[in-house]
């Protein structure tokens, strides 16, 4: 769901920005996009309800992360004890115009997989800004 819609309370609303401030501070030159998802029935239809989706994009093509843009989903979960969301895994996928260049999950085993996958060292900063997100939400 577009992390513009997921902004509902402060706390909320503040874990959104402090994760767009993790990106950001890593990669400076990126333009956030709060709702990557356009407002149509069949995309309302794919949208997971349980997820923050955030779009980056880069003024450029990106040789180091070999992409323009990049969305991260971030998939919670509702901790029914103390109904707060927690963060089980982020979804990345990198794009340009000829589509999904490569994808990372940090449910399965945090590799990078795709046609061109970043970078070594730009993929480490990807996934450092991932690692810190889990501590953002889950703390």
């Amino acid at each position: 769901m577009n992390a513009a819609e997921q902004a509902s309370t402060i706390e909320f609303a503040s874990k959104i920005a402090a994760t767009v401030g993790l990106f950001k501070s890593e990669l400076p030159d990126l333009r956030v996009d709060l709702k990557p998802w356009a407002n149509d029935p069949e995309t309302r239809d794919l949208i997971d309800p349980h997820s923050v989706d955030i779009g980056f994009h880069f003024p450029g093509v990106s040789r180091l992360f070999q992409c323009r843009s990049f969305l991260i989903q971030i998939r919670l979960h509702r901790d029914l004890d103390t109904d707060q969301f927690k963060v089980i895994g982020l979804e990345l996928a990198g794009f340009d115009h000829q589509g999904q260049q490569w994808r990372l999950s940090t449910i399965d085993d945090w590799q990078f997989e795709g046609k061109i996958t970043p970078e070594p060292s730009s993929g480490e900063s990807l996934r450092n800004c991932c690692r810190q997100v889990f501590e953002v939400f889950n703390h």
